[in-house]
């Protein structure tokens, strides 16, 4: 029988949770003992938006969150290439980049 290490942890992921949430826009706001992640779907040409998730976080865990991110850019772009992003002056863009479709 394996001896379990006191600092393993059993993570259990639902099938719901496991599915995920799409979000192309993520909105980050502060207090002095919180950071809040709020996740949000924009859909082309529709002018409402709705959070779908939100993430509180302690400051020592979204610096950790933060750590982790880099990291993991780091490691895609050096199998992947650069991620590019788009300078839009205009801020988000509702069209996508893309032509609004007629009906």
């Amino acid at each position: 029988m394996e001896e379990q290490s006191e600092n393993q942890l059993n993570i259990e992921l639902s099938e719901e949770i496991a599915e995920g949430i799409y979000s192309n826009l993520a909105i980050i706001t502060h207090s002095s003992s919180e950071f809040v992640l709020d996740f949000i779907r924009v859909m082309p040409g529709v002018p409402k938006a709705k959070v779908k998730s939100r993430i509180i976080l302690t400051p020592e865990h979204a610096k950790r969150l933060l750590t982790a991110l880099e990291d993991n850019l780091q490691k895609f772009e050096a199998l992947n290439g650069k991620i590019k992003i788009q300078q839009d002056p205009s801020g988000f863009p509702m069209n996508f980049g893309g032509t609004m479709g007629q009906a």
